[in-house]
């Protein structure tokens, strides 16, 4: 263990000189965001336009989608791999055109009661692109989260960013460290999360509040609240990660009394499939 915890310390201390050059962290804030995890999972078709839209009415601080590329080369926003489990459609998105795509009712399997009705069957919902996603709000903060490593998205995704003059409004995450890195190189003035496994030292490192010697070369440590038996999300960690200029955000909350719990601790918001939940808590009175 001690050999373990020596060897952690000084491939951190040795990498902490290779940091990204900081990106100006507006993503640092208080109170915390709503993050609308794929627009309102809970309450609207995933990652749709019409999800996107009634989020933004809602209120919430900033769009949580995920992005892959279709056969064609575009990109398009669903959390899956494949249309299986949210459209009436089956096969992987990167086998299909995005004509095909927009054939299919991404309303379809939606249900708000375990299978009751579905409501926005045949109300001509669509995997939205990603061109389609930032026109239609441009005023929000997004975190996309880019799905696929190969091809590299990177030189499309960064286009599209600059051309929606949308480069200091994005955050790009990636469980990928491929996809990360080429997102990375070739768009650098974009602000981005971290990878899992640029993650891991930090985590550890807070835990004998050392993460300072590991690098963080992103601007957010957006993380669960729990990994693999790890408590992630502490105090401690939230303040040493401050302490670096990076946000925390905390993902996917559901629960009220988690969301409060979360709150307590100064983190800079919480991706929820519930966003009119965590309004709510948020707009609750504070403690005397």
């Amino acid at each position: 263990m001690r050999s373990w915890l020596t060897g952690l310390l000084l491939t951190a201390a040795l990498s902490a000189c290779s940091s990204r050059p900081a990106v100006e962290n507006h993503y640092i804030t208080s109170p915390a965001w709503i993050l609308a995890h794929q627009g309102g999972e809970d309450l609207w078709p995933s990652n749709t336009l019409l999800a996107f839209d009634n989020a933004a009415k809602l209120g919430v601080q900033m769009l949580d989608t995920d992005m892959h590329a279709t056969q064609d080369g575009v990109l398009v926003l669903s959390h899956d791999d494949t249309v299986d489990r949210l459209t009436d459609g089956h096969g992987a998105i990167r086998e299909m055109t995005l004509a095909q795509l927009k054939q299919l009712d991404a309303g379809y399997r939606f249900t708000p009661d375990s299978g009751q009705s579905y409501p926005y069957r045949g109300q001509g919902l669509s995997i939205p692109t990603l061109e389609e996603a930032l026109s239609a709000h441009p005023e929000l903060p997004w975190t996309v989260e880019i799905k696929q490593d190969t091809p590299s998205v990177a030189q499309p995704f960064c286009a599209a960013l600059r051309q929606h003059q949308m480069t200091g409004k994005v955050m790009v995450a990636s469980f990928s460290d491929k996809a990360m890195q080429d997102f990375r190189a070739e768009c650098p003035e974009v602000a981005t999360s971290m990878t899992e496994s640029e993650l891991r030292p930090l985590v550890l490192l807070s835990k004998v509040g050392l993460s300072s010697l590991a690098k963080a070369p992103g601007q957010a440590a957006q993380v669960p609240v729990r990994s693999g038996g790890i408590e992630v999300v502490t105090p401690s960690f939230v303040r040493q990660m401050h302490g670096r200029g990076v946000a925390v955000h905390v993902w996917t909350i559901n629960d009220p009394a988690e969301m409060r719990r979360l709150l307590a601790m100064g983190i800079d918001g919480i991706d929820t499939d519930r966003p009119d939940l965590l309004k709510a808590v948020l707009a609750e009175p504070a403690d005397d």
